[in-house]
C-alpha cells in the first residue's frame, strides 16, 4: 500500500476494464464459447502470416520508419482508393502499435491536460479510460435507446460542448450499440465541429461490418480538405489479426512530424516485419474480408433471430459492427448476470457496466464466429432466458 500510494493519481485511477474482469474469470474453460471480446474466431490467413515470416528470414528485424514503412503507407493508400473511393497520398498515413496507440497518440496531438473531449456512450470504455489517463476529460453523451434501436440526439450533443471542449470522438459503426451514422448525421456532426472550432477523432474501425449493402457512411465522404479530423483504424477486425497489434491514423500531412515524434517517444515504431504481413493484408486480403463479413451477417441473423423469439430480449438486428448488445427482461445487474450466464451455460459476454452511461442493463455478444458455434450459443442462451 505504501507503494502505491507513490504512484501518479492518474495511473491509480485508470479502471479494470469490465470486459477483462470477466475474460479472467473464466478464461480456459472446457467447453466455452467466447463472445465477450471483439474477435473472430479463426486465425491471421497463411498469406498474411507468410509474409511476415519471409520478412522475418530475410533480416528485417532492425529499427525501421517511425511513420511506417513506405510499401506500407502506399498500401494503406491504395486501401482507401478501393474501399472508400478516395484518394488520398502515403503522406496521410502513419503506422502505429495498435488501433488503441492510434486513440492515444491522436488524444495527446489534440489536448492538453485539462481539455474536455466529447464521446458518444454506451462506448468501447478504452477511449474514455485513456482520455482520463492523459488528462483530459472524457465527456459522455448518451445514445438514445428506443424500440430496440440506438439514435443519436445531435441537441444534445451540441448542449454538452463547453469552451474546454477540444474534440469529439465518434465511433460508427459503434462498439457495443451497432449504432451507425448517416450520411447526414456525419454532415451535421461535422458542422458542428466546425461551428465549435472542435478536431473529430472518428474511430471507423468497423467500417466494412455494414449490413444494408456497401460499407458504412464516413467522414471521409462528407469532409473538406481543411477539416481537423484524426481516423484512427487497426488490422485486427478485418483481417483476423487482434493479436497483431497493428493500426494507423490518417491525418493531415501538415500533422506528420507531430505524430512521428509521438510514435518515437512511445514505440519507436512498429517492426518491419509485422507491417510486411500487413501489406500482404491490404493487397491480398480483400476475399477474405468479404467473407469475413458474410460470416458476421449470417451469424448475426442467427443471434439475434433466437434471442428475439424468447420474447423477453429487446434489442434488434444492428445495421454495423460485430456486436449485439442485447437487453434480457429482469436482469438489473449485467456483471452479476455475464459472471452467471458464463457459470451456467458457458457462454461468455461482456457486460453493459463495462461501456459506461446507458449501458448498464445490457450484455454485448461478438458474433463474428462460425455460425454453427453461434447457433450453439444461441440456443443455450435462450435457454437460459426461458429460465428466468
Amino acid at each position: 500500500m505504501t507503494l502505491l500510494k507513490t504512484l501518479s493519481p492518474r495511473s491509480l485511477a485508470a479502471p479494470e476494464s469490465g470486459i477483462v474482469e470477466l475474460v479472467n474469470y473464466a478464461r480456459g474453460r472446457e467447453g466455452l464459447i467466447p463472445l465477450w471480446v471483439g474477435e473472430g474466431d479463426l486465425p491471421t490467413p497463411a498469406f498474411i502470416s507468410q509474409a511476415a515470416e519471409t520478412s522475418l528470414r530475410a533480416g528485417e528485424t532492425f529499427y525501421t520508419w517511425q511513420r511506417g514503412i513506405p510499401a506500407l503507407r502506399e498500401a494503406l493508400a491504395r486501401f482507401y482508393q478501393r474501399r472508400f473511393a478516395k484518394t488520398l497520398s502515403s503522406d496521410n498515413f502513419y503506422v502505429t502499435g495498435s488501433g488503441m496507440q492510434a486513440i492515444k497518440l491522436s488524444i495527446e496531438a489534440i489536448t492538453a491536460p485539462g481539455d474536455a473531449m466529447i464521446y458518444l456512450s454506451p462506448a468501447w470504455p478504452n477511449f474514455a479510460a485513456s482520455a482520463a489517463i492523459s488528462g483530459v476529460q472524457p465527456v459522455a453523451v448518451p445514445l438514445q435507446f428506443e424500440d430496440g434501436r440506438w439514435q443519436l440526439d445531435l441537441d444534445r450533443l451540441e448542449s454538452a460542448i463547453t469552451p474546454k471542449t477540444r474534440a469529439l470522438f465518434i465511433n460508427t459503426p459503434s462498439n457495443p450499440t451497432g449504432w451507425t451514422a448517416t450520411r447526414d448525421d456525419l454532415k451535421a456532426i461535422l458542422q458542428l465541429a466546425r461551428k465549435h472550432d472542435l478536431w473529430i477523432m472518428a474511430d471507423e474501425i468497423y467500417a466494412l461490418y455494414h449490413y444494408s449493402g456497401g460499407r458504412a457512411p464516413s467522414f471521409l465522404d462528407v469532409m473538406q480538405d481543411d477539416d481537423r479530423i484524426l481516423f484512427v483504424n487497426s488490422f485486427s477486425k478485418n483481417w483476423s489479426m487482434t493479436g497483431w497489434r497493428v493500426g494507423w491514423i490518417v491525418a493531415p500531412p501538415e500533422a506528420g512530424q507531430v505524430l512521428e515524434n509521438l510514435i518515437q517517444y512511445s514505440t519507436s515504431g512498429v517492426a518491419q516485419f509485422m507491417q510486411a504481413g500487413a501489406v500482404s493484408a491490404l493487397d491480398q486480403g480483400d476475399d477474405f474480408v468479404d467473407a469475413n463479413i458474410a460470416k458476421a451477417a449470417l451469424s448475426r441473423d442467427l443471434l439475434c433471430d433466437a434471442l428475439i423469439a424468447t420474447n423477453r430480449v429487446e434489442t434488434l438486428k444492428p445495421d454495423g459492427a460485430i456486436y449485439a448488445f442485447l437487453k434480457i427482461d429482469g436482469v438489473t445487474d449485467s456483471r452479476a448476470a455475464a459472471l452467471d450466464i458464463v457459470d451456467r451455460t458457458g457462454v461468455g459476454l461482456a457486460p453493459g457496466t463495462a461501456f459506461g452511461e446507458g449501458g448498464s442493463l445490457f450484455l454485448r455478444a461478438c458474433f463474428l464466429r462460425d455460425p454453427t458455434q453461434i447457433k450453439v450459443a444461441a440456443d443455450r442462451l435462450a435457454g437460459y432466458i426461458a429460465g428466468l
